[in-house]
């Protein structure tokens, strides 16, 4: 039986799933949302509206993919466990289709450093992850290689994912990019916008040390 712990950090998905509807950067069912647990992982369940989704309902899964066969987790399940296994300070994964990143993303554009907030995710870019059939061992391989020194990124015709060392951190990273996304829209609009230099994007990395959501 789950303890009360556990019951909280499954209801901290419904939660951050219902949030991230709210706020736009999802639309229905779209997005997945995990979290480390233990040796393994705990992620939200396959088509399953969040509105009505029950902290039971949020699937457990080991890190060699193995779950509940009475369960149905996410079908981009792959990409959650292996961000999970090669990034051993990352404890939380957030996928989401915001509109702006998604237009980006179909595009297969990354995001350039326009301003000087692309450093919160860890670089001078925000890169787009070429494109793969979605819940497919090639996507994951393609989005881990994206992430390499990043904490977000795009994926080519399809949509971003964010991540961090709390779930608050890793939804507040999601606004961030989308946020992003819709500036560089709106430049493109208007012609071809100057970019900070990686030297600068490093420097302000280096004075952002520890920025963003502070909420564990």
């Amino acid at each position: 039986m789950p303890t009360t712990k556990d019951r909280e950090k499954r209801q901290s998905i419904i939660d951050a799933c219902l949030r991230m509807n709210a706020s736009g950067i999802n639309q229905g069912t779209s997005g997945n949302i995990s979290l480390r647990h233990g040796d393994g992982m705990l992620i939200t369940p396959t088509s399953t509206p969040y509105e009505v989704m029950k902290p039971e309902q949020i699937v457990y899964m080991h890190l060699d993919g193995n779950h509940d066969p009475g369960q149905r987790p996410s079908s981009e399940w792959r990409f959650h466990r292996d961000i999970l296994k090669a990034r051993p300070e990352v404890n939380a994964i957030v996928h989401a289709h915001p509109p702006y990143s998604t237009m980006l993303a179909i595009m297969g554009r990354e995001i350039p450093p326009v301003h000087y907030m692309v450093a919160v995710a860890g670089g001078d870019t925000i890169r787009c992850a070429p494109y793969a059939t979605f819940g497919t061992q090639e996507l994951s391989e393609h989005a881990v290689r994206a992430l390499e020194g990043r904490l977000a990124c795009l994926l080519e015709h399809h949509g971003m994912i964010a991540i961090g060392s709390s779930l608050p951190k890793a939804m507040w990273l999601a606004v961030e990019v989308e946020t992003l996304a819709r500036q560089y829209h709106g430049c493109l609009q208007i012609g071809t916008p100057p970019l900070l230099s990686k030297e600068e994007i490093e420097k302000v990395r280096l004075r952002m040390a520890g920025y963003g959501h502070t909420e564990e």
